[in-house]
Protein backbone atom coordinates (compact mmCIF):
# COMPACT_ATOMS: atom_id res chain seq x y z
CA UNK A 1 0.00 0.00 0.00
CA UNK A 2 1.50 3.21 -0.68
CA UNK A 3 2.91 5.79 1.61
CA UNK A 4 0.05 8.47 0.65
CA UNK A 5 -2.33 6.80 2.62
CA UNK A 6 -1.51 6.68 6.08
CA UNK A 7 -3.83 5.06 7.94
CA UNK A 8 -1.90 1.36 7.99
CA UNK A 9 1.30 3.08 9.56
CA UNK A 10 -0.88 5.47 12.46
CA UNK A 11 -4.59 3.95 12.80
CA UNK A 12 -4.88 6.60 15.30
CA UNK A 13 -3.33 9.74 13.19
CA UNK A 14 -3.77 12.96 14.49
CA UNK A 15 -3.03 16.70 15.36
CA UNK A 16 0.00 15.76 17.39
CA UNK A 17 1.25 13.02 14.54
CA UNK A 18 0.78 15.98 12.20
CA UNK A 19 3.35 18.52 14.47
CA UNK A 20 5.30 16.27 15.45
CA UNK A 21 5.93 14.84 11.59
CA UNK A 22 7.21 18.42 10.79
CA UNK A 23 10.53 20.24 10.83
CA UNK A 24 11.30 24.56 10.84
CA UNK A 25 8.35 26.37 11.92
CA UNK A 26 7.26 29.86 10.60
CA UNK A 27 9.37 33.06 11.26
CA UNK A 28 11.80 30.93 13.72
CA UNK A 29 8.89 29.35 16.30
CA UNK A 30 8.90 26.07 16.81
CA UNK A 31 5.40 24.63 14.41
CA UNK A 32 3.55 23.17 17.88
CA UNK A 33 3.92 26.78 19.19
CA UNK A 34 2.38 28.21 15.79
CA UNK A 35 -0.10 25.99 15.67
CA UNK A 36 -1.26 27.07 18.99
CA UNK A 37 -0.70 31.00 18.41
CA UNK A 38 -3.17 30.54 15.22
CA UNK A 39 -5.96 29.55 18.46
CA UNK A 40 -8.74 28.57 15.73
CA UNK A 41 -12.45 27.99 17.01
CA UNK A 42 -14.83 27.14 15.26
CA UNK A 43 -17.99 28.94 18.25
CA UNK A 44 -20.19 30.81 16.53
CA UNK A 45 -19.93 28.58 13.21
CA UNK A 46 -23.05 28.30 11.18
CA UNK A 47 -22.34 25.07 9.71
CA UNK A 48 -23.75 22.91 7.21
CA UNK A 49 -25.46 25.75 5.22
CA UNK A 50 -24.04 24.89 1.65
CA UNK A 51 -25.39 22.12 -0.36
CA UNK A 52 -23.04 22.31 -2.75
CA UNK A 53 -19.14 23.54 -3.74
CA UNK A 54 -17.52 24.61 -6.42
CA UNK A 55 -13.91 24.11 -5.95
CA UNK A 56 -11.32 26.57 -8.00
CA UNK A 57 -7.47 25.15 -8.35
CA UNK A 58 -5.08 27.59 -9.70
CA UNK A 59 -2.31 25.28 -10.94
CA UNK A 60 0.95 26.40 -10.75
CA UNK A 61 0.32 29.08 -7.91
CA UNK A 62 -0.41 33.09 -7.86
CA UNK A 63 1.53 35.12 -6.76
CA UNK A 64 -0.24 36.45 -2.73
CA UNK A 65 1.49 39.75 -3.45
CA UNK A 66 0.36 40.87 -6.57
CA UNK A 67 -3.55 39.44 -6.14
CA UNK A 68 -4.80 39.42 -2.73
CA UNK A 69 -2.02 39.96 -0.26
CA UNK A 70 -0.56 43.53 -1.61
CA UNK A 71 1.60 45.08 0.61
CA UNK A 72 2.55 48.86 -0.77
CA UNK A 73 4.66 49.75 1.71
CA UNK A 74 7.14 46.95 1.37
CA UNK A 75 10.45 47.78 -0.60
CA UNK A 76 10.18 48.16 -4.26
CA UNK A 77 12.23 44.63 -4.96
CA UNK A 78 9.40 43.13 -3.11
CA UNK A 79 6.25 44.76 -4.00
CA UNK A 80 6.24 44.47 -7.84
CA UNK A 81 4.82 47.38 -10.26
CA UNK A 82 0.95 46.80 -9.40
CA UNK A 83 -0.82 48.98 -7.26
CA UNK A 84 -3.55 48.02 -5.20
CA UNK A 85 -7.46 49.32 -5.51
CA UNK A 86 -10.59 49.86 -3.13
CA UNK A 87 -13.34 47.13 -2.56
CA UNK A 88 -16.48 47.59 -1.64
CA UNK A 89 -15.27 46.24 1.85
CA UNK A 90 -13.50 49.66 3.50
CA UNK A 91 -9.89 48.32 4.50
CA UNK A 92 -9.95 45.45 1.81
CA UNK A 93 -7.58 46.31 -1.25
CA UNK A 94 -6.74 44.33 -4.27
CA UNK A 95 -4.43 44.18 -6.81
CA UNK A 96 -5.80 46.92 -9.64
CA UNK A 97 -5.98 43.84 -12.21
CA UNK A 98 -9.07 42.77 -10.26
CA UNK A 99 -11.41 45.32 -10.43
CA UNK A 100 -14.64 43.38 -11.24
CA UNK A 101 -13.85 41.00 -8.61
CA UNK A 102 -13.03 44.21 -6.16
CA UNK A 103 -17.00 45.03 -6.47
CA UNK A 104 -17.89 41.36 -4.60
CA UNK A 105 -15.65 41.50 -1.71
CA UNK A 106 -18.69 41.93 0.82
CA UNK A 107 -19.11 38.83 -0.39
CA UNK A 108 -15.15 36.84 -0.17
CA UNK A 109 -13.86 35.72 3.16
CA UNK A 110 -9.70 36.07 2.09
CA UNK A 111 -7.29 34.03 4.52
CA UNK A 112 -4.14 35.20 3.84
CA UNK A 113 -2.29 33.05 6.32
CA UNK A 114 -2.53 29.61 4.81
CA UNK A 115 1.49 27.70 5.34
CA UNK A 116 3.05 24.60 3.91
CA UNK A 117 6.59 25.62 5.45
CA UNK A 118 8.41 22.65 6.90
CA UNK A 119 7.11 20.43 3.58
CA UNK A 120 8.95 20.62 0.79
CA UNK A 121 12.36 20.39 -0.86
CA UNK A 122 14.02 23.70 -1.88
CA UNK A 123 10.98 26.44 -2.31
CA UNK A 124 8.15 23.68 -3.53
CA UNK A 125 7.56 21.11 -5.42
CA UNK A 126 3.79 21.03 -7.24
CA UNK A 127 3.03 17.38 -6.65
CA UNK A 128 3.44 17.21 -3.06
CA UNK A 129 1.74 20.96 -2.74
CA UNK A 130 -1.01 19.81 -4.98
CA UNK A 131 -1.48 16.80 -3.07
CA UNK A 132 -1.54 18.44 0.68
CA UNK A 133 -3.80 21.19 -0.45
CA UNK A 134 -6.55 19.23 -2.78
CA UNK A 135 -6.28 16.55 0.09
CA UNK A 136 -5.78 18.31 3.49
CA UNK A 137 -3.38 15.58 4.10
CA UNK A 138 0.43 15.97 4.60
CA UNK A 139 2.60 14.04 1.62
CA UNK A 140 4.78 11.57 2.97
CA UNK A 141 8.36 10.76 1.91
CA UNK A 142 7.27 8.73 -1.09
CA UNK A 143 6.34 12.26 -2.81
CA UNK A 144 10.05 13.28 -2.58
CA UNK A 145 11.43 9.52 -3.31
CA UNK A 146 9.47 9.07 -6.67
CA UNK A 147 9.91 12.94 -7.84
CA UNK A 148 8.66 14.98 -9.95
CA UNK A 149 6.86 12.02 -11.97
CA UNK A 150 4.89 10.67 -8.54
CA UNK A 151 1.74 8.98 -10.35
CA UNK A 152 -1.28 8.74 -8.41
CA UNK A 153 -1.64 5.92 -6.06
CA UNK A 154 -5.10 3.54 -5.59
CA UNK A 155 -4.83 3.94 -1.73
CA UNK A 156 -4.03 7.80 -1.54
CA UNK A 157 -6.18 10.22 0.55
CA UNK A 158 -8.81 11.34 -1.44
CA UNK A 159 -9.16 14.65 -2.99
CA UNK A 160 -11.58 16.75 -0.72
CA UNK A 161 -14.02 16.82 -3.37
CA UNK A 162 -14.41 13.04 -3.18
CA UNK A 163 -14.67 12.78 0.61
CA UNK A 164 -17.31 15.51 0.45
CA UNK A 165 -19.06 14.21 -2.48
CA UNK A 166 -19.33 10.46 -0.48
CA UNK A 167 -21.28 12.04 2.18
CA UNK A 168 -23.75 14.23 1.00
CA UNK A 169 -26.93 13.00 -1.13
CA UNK A 170 -27.77 13.88 -4.97
CA UNK A 171 -29.96 13.29 -7.94
CA UNK A 172 -29.14 9.32 -9.09
CA UNK A 173 -28.98 10.87 -12.53
CA UNK A 174 -25.82 13.09 -11.99
CA UNK A 175 -22.80 12.42 -10.88
CA UNK A 176 -21.57 12.90 -7.67
CA UNK A 177 -18.62 15.35 -8.74
CA UNK A 178 -16.71 16.85 -11.84
CA UNK A 179 -14.02 18.48 -12.71
CA UNK A 180 -13.24 20.55 -15.60
CA UNK A 181 -11.39 21.50 -17.91
CA UNK A 182 -8.43 19.59 -17.64
CA UNK A 183 -6.32 17.67 -15.11
CA UNK A 184 -3.79 19.88 -13.24
CA UNK A 185 0.02 19.16 -14.39
CA UNK A 186 -1.17 17.07 -17.56
CA UNK A 187 0.07 19.95 -19.76
CA UNK A 188 3.57 19.18 -18.46
CA UNK A 189 3.32 15.34 -18.76
CA UNK A 190 3.23 15.12 -15.46
CA UNK A 191 -0.59 14.31 -14.11
CA UNK A 192 -0.25 15.96 -10.15
CA UNK A 193 -1.75 13.46 -7.54
CA UNK A 194 -4.17 14.84 -4.93
CA UNK A 195 -7.36 15.09 -7.36
CA UNK A 196 -8.19 11.92 -7.45
CA UNK A 197 -10.72 10.04 -5.44
CA UNK A 198 -7.81 7.73 -4.21
CA UNK A 199 -9.19 5.33 -1.25
CA UNK A 200 -12.65 6.18 -2.27
CA UNK A 201 -12.60 4.34 -5.40
CA UNK A 202 -14.23 4.86 -8.65
CA UNK A 203 -17.63 5.61 -7.22
CA UNK A 204 -16.36 9.00 -6.08
CA UNK A 205 -13.84 9.92 -9.40
CA UNK A 206 -14.44 13.20 -10.46
CA UNK A 207 -16.23 12.81 -14.05
CA UNK A 208 -14.36 14.84 -16.25
CA UNK A 209 -15.15 17.49 -18.77
CA UNK A 210 -12.70 18.26 -21.35
CA UNK A 211 -12.07 21.78 -22.71
CA UNK A 212 -9.88 23.12 -25.61
CA UNK A 213 -7.78 26.40 -25.06
CA UNK A 214 -8.14 27.92 -28.69
CA UNK A 215 -11.56 27.05 -28.22
CA UNK A 216 -13.01 27.96 -25.03
CA UNK A 217 -17.30 27.08 -25.98
CA UNK A 218 -15.87 23.62 -26.79
CA UNK A 219 -16.41 21.97 -23.31
CA UNK A 220 -17.26 18.09 -23.54
CA UNK A 221 -18.05 15.48 -21.50
CA UNK A 222 -16.57 12.03 -23.27
CA UNK A 223 -18.94 9.64 -21.66
CA UNK A 224 -22.09 11.48 -23.89
CA UNK A 225 -19.93 10.76 -26.86
CA UNK A 226 -22.73 8.01 -28.06
CA UNK A 227 -22.10 6.55 -31.84
CA UNK A 228 -25.32 8.19 -34.05
CA UNK A 229 -26.88 4.50 -34.36
CA UNK A 230 -26.81 3.52 -31.46
CA UNK A 231 -30.21 4.18 -29.38
CA UNK A 232 -30.65 4.36 -25.51
CA UNK A 233 -32.64 0.94 -26.11
CA UNK A 234 -29.93 -0.67 -28.14
CA UNK A 235 -27.47 0.83 -25.52
CA UNK A 236 -29.84 -0.93 -22.53
CA UNK A 237 -29.74 -4.27 -24.42
CA UNK A 238 -25.78 -4.14 -24.40
CA UNK A 239 -25.57 -3.21 -20.86
CA UNK A 240 -27.75 -6.21 -19.94
CA UNK A 241 -25.69 -8.28 -21.71
CA UNK A 242 -22.06 -6.89 -20.57
CA UNK A 243 -23.53 -6.79 -16.86
CA UNK A 244 -24.03 -10.68 -17.71
CA UNK A 245 -20.67 -11.11 -18.85
CA UNK A 246 -18.94 -9.04 -16.29
CA UNK A 247 -21.16 -10.79 -13.50
CA UNK A 248 -19.41 -13.86 -14.58
CA UNK A 249 -15.92 -12.88 -15.22
CA UNK A 250 -15.62 -10.88 -12.00
CA UNK A 251 -17.26 -14.07 -10.13
CA UNK A 252 -13.86 -16.07 -11.07
CA UNK A 253 -11.48 -13.26 -11.04
CA UNK A 254 -12.42 -10.76 -8.03
CA UNK A 255 -13.61 -10.61 -4.84
CA UNK A 256 -17.16 -9.27 -4.00
CA UNK A 257 -16.32 -5.77 -2.42
CA UNK A 258 -14.25 -5.09 -5.84
CA UNK A 259 -16.59 -6.23 -8.43
CA UNK A 260 -19.39 -4.06 -6.44
CA UNK A 261 -17.56 -1.25 -6.78
CA UNK A 262 -16.71 -1.89 -10.96
CA UNK A 263 -20.92 -2.53 -11.27
CA UNK A 264 -21.49 0.74 -9.63
CA UNK A 265 -18.99 2.62 -11.36
CA UNK A 266 -20.41 1.18 -14.92
CA UNK A 267 -24.00 1.56 -13.78
CA UNK A 268 -23.27 5.02 -13.67
CA UNK A 269 -21.76 5.08 -17.12
CA UNK A 270 -24.79 4.29 -19.01
CA UNK A 271 -26.78 6.64 -16.59
CA UNK A 272 -25.28 9.74 -17.98
CA UNK A 273 -25.25 8.25 -21.44
CA UNK A 274 -28.93 8.41 -21.04
CA UNK A 275 -30.04 11.00 -18.98
CA UNK A 276 -31.34 13.61 -20.50
CA UNK A 277 -30.79 15.76 -17.56
CA UNK A 278 -27.30 15.15 -17.22
CA UNK A 279 -27.40 16.52 -20.47
CA UNK A 280 -28.86 19.55 -20.37
CA UNK A 281 -26.74 20.50 -17.15
CA UNK A 282 -24.02 19.66 -19.14
CA UNK A 283 -24.52 22.13 -22.29
CA UNK A 284 -23.89 25.56 -22.21
CA UNK A 285 -25.48 26.21 -25.26
CA UNK A 286 -28.72 26.90 -23.17
CA UNK A 287 -27.02 29.85 -21.60
CA UNK A 288 -28.14 32.90 -22.51
CA UNK A 289 -25.67 34.80 -24.65
CA UNK A 290 -25.18 37.71 -22.11
CA UNK A 291 -24.49 35.22 -19.40
CA UNK A 292 -21.61 34.07 -21.05
CA UNK A 293 -20.23 37.30 -22.75
CA UNK A 294 -20.39 38.14 -18.93
CA UNK A 295 -17.99 35.32 -17.38
CA UNK A 296 -15.92 35.81 -20.53
CA UNK A 297 -15.01 34.43 -23.56
CA UNK A 298 -11.80 31.76 -22.66
CA UNK A 299 -11.49 28.31 -21.49
CA UNK A 300 -11.42 28.68 -17.64
CA UNK A 301 -14.24 31.29 -17.11
CA UNK A 302 -16.30 29.26 -19.06
CA UNK A 303 -15.80 26.20 -16.42
CA UNK A 304 -17.12 28.18 -14.29
CA UNK A 305 -20.50 29.09 -16.22
CA UNK A 306 -20.36 24.97 -16.51
CA UNK A 307 -19.73 24.81 -12.65
CA UNK A 308 -22.62 27.02 -12.17
CA UNK A 309 -24.71 24.80 -14.06
CA UNK A 310 -24.09 21.79 -12.51
CA UNK A 311 -24.92 22.65 -9.09
CA UNK A 312 -27.90 24.41 -9.87
CA UNK A 313 -29.01 20.97 -11.56
CA UNK A 314 -27.68 19.17 -8.84
CA UNK A 315 -24.21 18.31 -8.76
CA UNK A 316 -23.08 18.46 -5.34
CA UNK A 317 -19.25 19.15 -6.29
CA UNK A 318 -17.31 20.94 -8.70
CA UNK A 319 -13.74 21.43 -9.66
CA UNK A 320 -12.58 23.86 -12.05
CA UNK A 321 -8.53 23.30 -12.68
CA UNK A 322 -7.41 26.29 -14.06
CA UNK A 323 -5.62 25.50 -17.03
CA UNK A 324 -3.04 27.63 -19.32
CA UNK A 325 -0.56 27.43 -22.39
CA UNK A 326 3.32 27.58 -21.71
CA UNK A 327 4.81 31.53 -21.78
CA UNK A 328 8.05 32.17 -20.90
CA UNK A 329 9.41 30.02 -18.87
CA UNK A 330 6.29 29.68 -16.81
CA UNK A 331 3.11 27.87 -16.90
CA UNK A 332 -0.02 29.11 -16.03
CA UNK A 333 -0.02 30.56 -12.46
CA UNK A 334 3.91 29.27 -12.17
CA UNK A 335 5.26 32.50 -13.21
CA UNK A 336 8.88 31.98 -12.72
CA UNK A 337 9.69 34.99 -15.68
CA UNK A 338 7.89 37.82 -16.94
CA UNK A 339 5.50 37.51 -13.91
CA UNK A 340 3.71 40.72 -14.30
CA UNK A 341 3.30 40.70 -17.93
CA UNK A 342 1.46 37.41 -17.62
CA UNK A 343 -0.46 38.85 -14.95
CA UNK A 344 -2.03 41.34 -16.11
CA UNK A 345 -2.50 40.31 -19.96
CA UNK A 346 -3.24 36.31 -19.10
CA UNK A 347 -4.04 35.45 -16.46
CA UNK A 348 -6.04 38.02 -13.84
CA UNK A 349 -8.38 39.69 -16.28
CA UNK A 350 -9.79 35.94 -17.06
CA UNK A 351 -9.62 35.00 -13.53
CA UNK A 352 -11.52 38.56 -12.73
CA UNK A 353 -14.18 38.45 -14.89
CA UNK A 354 -14.86 34.48 -14.21
CA UNK A 355 -15.12 34.57 -10.81
CA UNK A 356 -17.21 38.18 -10.37
CA UNK A 357 -19.14 36.47 -13.15
CA UNK A 358 -19.87 33.35 -10.18
CA UNK A 359 -20.18 35.01 -7.67
CA UNK A 360 -22.73 37.69 -9.08
CA UNK A 361 -24.90 34.96 -10.82
CA UNK A 362 -24.93 32.88 -8.02
CA UNK A 363 -26.71 35.78 -5.98
CA UNK A 364 -28.99 36.65 -8.72
CA UNK A 365 -30.24 33.27 -9.06
CA UNK A 366 -30.86 32.58 -4.69
CA UNK A 367 -27.84 30.19 -4.76
CA UNK A 368 -25.08 31.88 -3.21
CA UNK A 369 -26.26 30.96 0.12
CA UNK A 370 -26.23 27.19 -0.58
CA UNK A 371 -22.97 27.18 -2.30
CA UNK A 372 -19.43 27.61 -0.97
CA UNK A 373 -17.15 28.80 -3.59
CA UNK A 374 -13.32 27.96 -2.89
CA UNK A 375 -10.42 29.77 -4.45
CA UNK A 376 -6.80 27.32 -3.74
CA UNK A 377 -3.78 26.70 -4.97
CA UNK A 378 -0.85 24.41 -4.18
CA UNK A 379 1.91 27.19 -3.50
CA UNK A 380 2.29 31.27 -3.53
CA UNK A 381 5.05 32.86 -5.36
CA UNK A 382 8.88 34.06 -3.36
CA UNK A 383 8.23 37.81 -1.51
CA UNK A 384 10.93 39.29 -3.75
CA UNK A 385 11.03 39.62 -7.59
CA UNK A 386 13.29 38.17 -9.30
CA UNK A 387 14.01 34.06 -10.08
CA UNK A 388 17.55 32.48 -10.06
CA UNK A 389 16.59 29.69 -12.28
CA UNK A 390 14.36 31.67 -14.88
CA UNK A 391 17.94 33.72 -15.40
CA UNK A 392 16.92 36.33 -13.03
CA UNK A 393 14.06 37.44 -14.89
CA UNK A 394 10.84 39.76 -13.28
CA UNK A 395 9.29 36.65 -12.15
CA UNK A 396 8.53 34.62 -9.07
CA UNK A 397 9.60 31.22 -7.65
CA UNK A 398 7.95 28.54 -5.78
CA UNK A 399 6.64 29.54 -2.11
CA UNK A 400 4.60 27.65 0.01
CA UNK A 401 5.52 29.24 3.49
CA UNK A 402 2.42 31.87 2.95
CA UNK A 403 -0.45 31.79 0.31
CA UNK A 404 -4.20 33.23 0.39
CA UNK A 405 -7.50 30.86 0.21
CA UNK A 406 -10.61 32.64 -0.68
CA UNK A 407 -13.94 31.62 0.61
CA UNK A 408 -16.92 32.66 -0.55
CA UNK A 409 -21.34 31.80 -0.13
CA UNK A 410 -22.14 29.03 2.03
CA UNK A 411 -22.74 30.61 5.04
CA UNK A 412 -18.97 32.10 5.32
CA UNK A 413 -19.19 35.92 6.30
CA UNK A 414 -17.78 38.03 3.34
CA UNK A 415 -16.05 40.96 3.43
CA UNK A 416 -13.37 40.01 5.89
CA UNK A 417 -9.67 38.95 6.12
CA UNK A 418 -8.57 36.13 8.79
CA UNK A 419 -4.96 36.32 9.29
CA UNK A 420 -2.15 38.36 8.82
CA UNK A 421 0.96 38.03 6.84
CA UNK A 422 4.38 39.78 7.12
CA UNK A 423 5.05 43.30 5.80
CA UNK A 424 6.64 41.15 2.48
CA UNK A 425 3.89 38.62 2.69
CA UNK A 426 6.45 35.91 3.31
CA UNK A 427 5.04 33.77 6.34
CA UNK A 428 2.19 34.00 8.10
CA UNK A 429 2.17 36.55 11.18
CA UNK A 430 -0.76 36.04 12.89
CA UNK A 431 -3.33 33.15 12.82
CA UNK A 432 -1.58 31.07 10.94
CA UNK A 433 -3.56 27.73 9.21
CA UNK A 434 -2.80 24.98 6.76
CA UNK A 435 -4.37 22.79 4.39
CA UNK A 436 -5.86 20.48 6.86
CA UNK A 437 -7.85 23.51 8.02
CA UNK A 438 -8.93 24.93 4.56
CA UNK A 439 -10.35 21.39 4.10
CA UNK A 440 -12.21 21.32 7.48
CA UNK A 441 -13.41 24.44 6.66
CA UNK A 442 -14.88 22.73 3.73
CA UNK A 443 -16.29 19.77 5.46
CA UNK A 444 -18.19 22.02 8.57
CA UNK A 445 -19.77 24.55 5.62
CA UNK A 446 -20.88 21.35 4.15
CA UNK A 447 -22.52 20.22 7.23
CA UNK A 448 -20.43 16.53 7.10
CA UNK A 449 -17.25 17.20 9.39
CA UNK A 450 -18.71 14.74 12.43
CA UNK A 451 -19.24 11.85 9.33
CA UNK A 452 -16.22 11.13 7.74
CA UNK A 453 -15.48 8.16 8.98
CA UNK A 454 -14.77 5.12 6.89
CA UNK A 455 -13.85 1.64 6.73
CA UNK A 456 -10.68 0.34 5.20
CA UNK A 457 -10.69 -3.38 3.13
CA UNK A 458 -10.09 -5.23 6.87
CA UNK A 459 -13.05 -3.28 8.19
CA UNK A 460 -11.40 -0.33 10.57
CA UNK A 461 -12.81 2.68 11.01
CA UNK A 462 -10.80 6.24 10.67
CA UNK A 463 -11.59 9.77 9.62
CA UNK A 464 -11.02 10.80 6.12
CA UNK A 465 -10.11 14.31 7.53
CA UNK A 466 -7.20 15.07 10.01
CA UNK A 467 -7.84 16.40 13.45
CA UNK A 468 -8.37 20.03 12.50
CA UNK A 469 -10.35 22.80 13.85
CA UNK A 470 -12.68 24.77 10.37
CA UNK A 471 -11.25 28.30 10.13
CA UNK A 472 -13.99 30.18 11.62
CA UNK A 473 -15.13 32.48 8.94
CA UNK A 474 -19.24 31.74 9.48
CA UNK A 475 -21.32 34.72 9.92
Amino acid sequence: MSQGFRHNASPTFTRRDFVRGLGVGVLGAGLPQVLAASDISAAGAVAGRAKACIMIFLFGGPSQIDTWDMKPEAPVECRGEFKPIATTVPGIDLCEHLPLTARQMQHVAVVRSVTMNGLVIGNGDHHADTYYSLTGHRPDRSFFIEGINRKPHADDWPYVGSTAASRMTRDPELPPVVQLPARSGEVTNYINPGQFAGVLGPNFEPVMVRGVLDQPRNLSVPQFAMPADLSADRLGRRQNLLGSIDRWQAGIEHSGALLDSYLSHEKRAFSLLTSQKAKRAFDLSLEPEAVRARYGNNINSQSMLMARRLVEAGVPVVSVHWVGKVVGAGLSWDTHSDNFNQLKTALLPPFDSGFSALLTDLEERGMLDDTLVVVNAEMGRTPKVGDPRAGGAAGRDHWVNCLSVLFAGGGIRGGQVYGASDPVAGYPAAKPVHPEHVAATVYEALGIRDNLIFRDREGRPFSLAEEAPPIPLFG
